[in-house]
């Protein structure tokens, strides 16, 4: 069962439209990824979904219309979205970033997660009392994702999580992402420009060219495909 469904969505800023009738679908429990090359609206998709940008089309998630719902309703819902370049609060603690991720919960279980990240990303746990703003580019994103995860998500939008990341931490990353997937059953949506890493965690794939879907598959597929490797994903 389709968990988000997107159908015919546009999108754009101002009089400049990126999205051209954009038909996607996550299914629950999967990763699914989308690639393609800079300027192709992959971020774009991504606002347009949680209602950073207004979207014509129509959008559903768990069976209900979003459409026009603005990002903290998206959060409400369940809908967690890390921009593009981390989005951390760098004047804010590791703790005091990872309990606004959790703003939106009244459940008394909030303590007992805040110790379940600290262990998955034990770096966290080490530089609770530090500023976001002076870790690492990497710990950073780790502290993005793991503040996402506080607020119990039933979709987590990934916006580039590779990017400015040194390779060995990229596959730190992914690895936890797949884990959590495995372990947890997360559903995630992920835009990402390191098409061979994204697809070896994913379970189904979306290329975009220029506002519209060019190809889709499953992520095998996509990966073993010489000429859709060497169209669209650069390896």
């Amino acid at each position: 069962m389709s968990l988000l469904q997107l159908s015919g969505v546009t999108g754009g800023y101002g009089p400049v439209q990126v999205l051209h009738g954009l038909d996607l679908s996550v299914e629950e429990g999967h990763v699914v990824v989308v690639l393609g090359a800079n300027g192709a609206g992959k971020t774009t998709t991504l606002r347009a979904i949680s209602g950073v940008i207004p979207a014509g089309g129509e959008i559903t998630f768990a069976g209900r219309s979003i459409t026009g719902t603005r990002p903290e309703g998206m959060a409400k819902l369940g809908i967690a979205h890390v921009p593009q370049g981390r989005g951390t609060f760098t004047g804010l603690s590791v703790e005091d970033n990872l309990r606004v991720g959790a703003v939106v919960r009244r459940d008394g279980e909030i303590e007992a997660d805040l110790d379940r990240w600290y262990q998955v990303f034990p770096r966290l746990g080490e530089r609770r009392d530090q500023e976001a703003g002076s870790m690492s580019g990497g710990e950073q994103q780790m502290l993005a994702l793991a503040r996402a995860m506080m607020a119990r998500p039933r979709l987590l939008l990934l916006d580039e999580p590779s990017l400015g990341l040194a390779p060995l931490v990229t596959r730190e990353l992914f690895t936890q992402l797949a884990r959590l997937n495995r372990e947890e059953g997360l559903t995630a949506l992920v835009v990402e420009q390191n098409a061979n890493l994204a697809l070896e965690v994913g379970h189904w794939g979306y290329v975009l060219e220029a506002g519209r879907i060019a190809v889709e598959g499953s992520a095998d597929q996509l990966h073993d495909d010489e000429a859709v490797r060497k169209a669209y994903l650069g390896f």
